[in-house]
């Protein structure tokens, strides 16, 4: 294993190093929050790539292979879809924004008064989606260096914490480009022929294997429509994901890159799945399916390349925890921290000590992160409990004010509360892993959404009027910001 560990040292000391020289370049706001708006198209598609398939795509995606076969594909899948429908129909609007949250957006959109209150939903949200990401380092390196969860938890969430901190958005840019090619080369080029070729390739498969296992729809419709309704539409609002967006150099980036990194995310589905039906025939009787990548990797690959493998499902747990955790601390601190101390700058200006501001709010939600890590048990039940509140509380106020011109802030704000506690409320009746939740608490937003609109005064037209300019990139806060340098 001294090979193994090797290279698993040399890539968490190079993710330290690239935090680093990412904090030589995060000399203002912008630069360290959405990296000077500057990503081009080659390291916009990697880095999004690299935030949408954490663990739960890598290690999650091969034990829904191992459990169901090539229909396991489809959570990660749902997610693909879900980053291709922002990138084609919505991104280059938002990139045109020029704003750090979604509760800015909802700001703009509605003039005002829907900041702090959908602020706390998506904080909630980006909480739990670092812990559950930070949690999976336990997985890791307990087989890497067999040390105990709460030492994996605290070595693994310290190094995400540390280089998030020194260069904010610059060094997570970084250290996804080089976390992309490690899950390419590792799950894509190693790990997926490897697993074909130990089976006996895919006739030994399938005739090892029942029939389901390679039926599409063998996972079930209605577990296939819930991932289309958490996953494909979370992608469309959540921060982590639209903070990504707002790095993009300009629209055509935000479009194109975003499609390219969403098409990766549907082969890196397929492959996952593989290789957990792979995983099947060579071990048969598992007693939990997220076992299988740890264990096909560290049974079935060679030294040298088994270390490589492990670094890409590191790499693959720290993109999302890091672009979690930045996001969390972005809305802690400019959704409602600055909201509630009545500090929010309107003026479009920027200055340099705002960066000591958002790396202490960086450090104290990364504590906050590891903590609730090794408090927090049940994975799933939080991570569900996260999306349902994301979907059902935001999505409708989200996409209403990028569709409805008649939505109103009062529609908005009925529809984040009312969604938020309807989803809350029947997660006490169904039980939180229940379907129930989402699809009724979704309903219940967009009818208090449509329904309060229309009964509340139509939004002023001098702030619909400012948001037109803004979609259209025309705004006059945006007239003295300095054109961004070509990369």
């Amino acid at each position: 294993m001294a090979v193994d560990y090797t290279v698993i040292v040399v890539y968490l000391v190079g993710m330290l190093a690239m935090g680093w020289w990412g904090m030589r370049r995060a000399r203002s706001k912008s630069e360290f929050l959405v990296a000077g708006r500057r990503l081009g198209p080659a390291m916009y598609s990697g880095t999004m790539a690299a935030i949408v398939l954490g663990g739960a795509s890598t290690i999650g995606g091969v034990g829904l292979g191992y459990q169901y076969g090539l229909s396991g594909a489809w959570m990660v899948f749902t997610i693909g879809l879900g980053l291709l429908a922002l990138s084609v129909f919505f991104s280059a609007r938002i990139a045109r924004l020029k704003v750090y949250t979604v509760s800015e957006m909802l700001d703009l959109r509605y003039g005002g008064r829907a900041g702090v209150i959908s602020g706390v939903v998506m904080w909630a949200y980006t909480l739990m989606l670092a812990v559950t990401s930070t949690i999976a380092y336990a997985t890791i390196f307990d087989v890497l260096f067999d040390v105990n969860r709460t030492v994996a938890i605290i070595l693994g969430g310290a190094i995400v914490v540390a280089y998030s901190a020194l260069g904010g958005m610059w060094s997570i840019t970084l250290t996804d480009m080089v976390q992309f090619v490690v899950k390419t080369i590792g799950v894509l080029l190693l790990l997926l022929p490897i697993a074909v070729v130990k089976t006996g390739g895919f006739s030994e498969m399938k005739a090892k294997l029942p029939t389901s296992y390679f039926d599409p729809l063998g996972i079930g419709g209605e577990t296939i429509f819930t991932y289309v309704l958490i996953y494909t539409f979370g992608m469309l609002i959540g921060q982590d994901i639209w903070q990504r967006v707002f790095t993009a150099r300009g629209d055509r980036t935000a479009r194109w890159g975003g499609t390219v990194a969403g098409t990766y995310c549907l082969v890196y589905a397929l492959a996952g799945a593989v290789i957990g039906t792979a995983a099947k025939v060579l071990y048969p009787k598992l007693g939990n399916p997220d076992d299988a990548f740890a264990t096909i990797v560290k049974d079935e690959l060679p030294v040298g390349v088994r270390g490589l493998v492990l670094a890409a499902a590191l790499a693959a747990v720290m993109s999302t925890s890091s672009g979690a955790l930045i996001a969390c601390a972005t809305v802690a601190n400019n959704d409602i921290w600055s909201r509630l101390r009545g500090a929010v700058r309107r003026d479009g200006g920027e200055q340099h000590d705002e960066i000591a501001g958002n790396r202490a709010f960086i450090l104290v939600m990364g504590v906050a992160v590891i903590g609730t890590a090794i408090a927090l048990n049940n994975v799933v039940e939080a991570l569900t409990l996260a999306y349902d509140l994301l979907v059902g509380g935001l999505l409708v106020p989200i996409l209403g004010g990028l569709l409805w011109k008649r939505g109103t802030a009062q529609g908005a704000l009925a529809s984040v509360v009312v969604g938020g506690l309807a989803v809350i409320g029947l997660m006490a009746g169904y039980g939180i892993l229940a379907n129930e939740p989402v699809y009724y608490g979704l309903l219940a937003s967009l009818v208090a959404y449509v329904a309060v609109s229309l009964a509340t005064r139509p939004t002023d037209e001098s702030v619909l009027a400012a948001w037109r300019e803004r979609l259209a990139g025309r705004s006059p806060e945006l007239a003295s910001e300095p054109v961004p340098a070509p990369q």
